[in-house]
């Protein structure tokens, strides 16, 4: 019997890719297929479960970038 599974194509950096693919490596619970390096096809309800994972992985590697443009408006 075959078995569909509901997916979400997502497209990504590489280096966003290589995380997603980190994430998936502990439990295996969010990637369908790796399609290339800029593709992949997630599980359709785990997407918002991959975004927050995500964007916490990216808060723990990521430096927060201030935006001070306006301190730099009366620069001439």
């Amino acid at each position: 019997m075959v078995r569909a599974i509901k997916g979400t194509l997502v497209e990504c950096e590489p280096s966003i890719k290589s995380i997603i693919i980190s994430i998936d490596s502990e439990n295996n619970n969010y990637i369908i297929e790796d399609l290339d390096e800029n593709h992949l096809v997630v599980k359709d309800n785990m997407v918002a479960q991959l975004k927050i994972e995500l964007e916490s992985r990216l808060k723990e590697n990521v430096p927060e970038y201030e935006d001070d443009s306006a301190s730099d408006a009366d620069v001439k």
